[in-house]
């Protein structure tokens, strides 16, 4: 399990903002980035970094409307 400080700094590396990367404390091997409409870039970058540590990545799209 990777602490939250250790995924900001994955979140900062890939252009993402804090908080946007979190680790499901149940099913220990998913990596959830949760960003409204994240670039393919960005996805890539978490991609990578999860692929590298043991996680599956999942990319939930999430949108805050006003």
């Amino acid at each position: 399990m990777h602490d939250q400080a250790a995924l900001n700094q994955v979140a900062l590396g890939c252009g993402l903002a804090l908080g946007e990367l979190i680790q499901d404390e149940e099913q220990k091997k998913l990596l959830l980035l949760i960003r409204d409409n994240p670039s393919p870039e960005q996805r890539l970058c978490v991609n990578k970094w999860a692929r590298r540590n043991g996680l599956k990545p999942v990319f939930v799209n999430m949108s805050f409307d006003s």
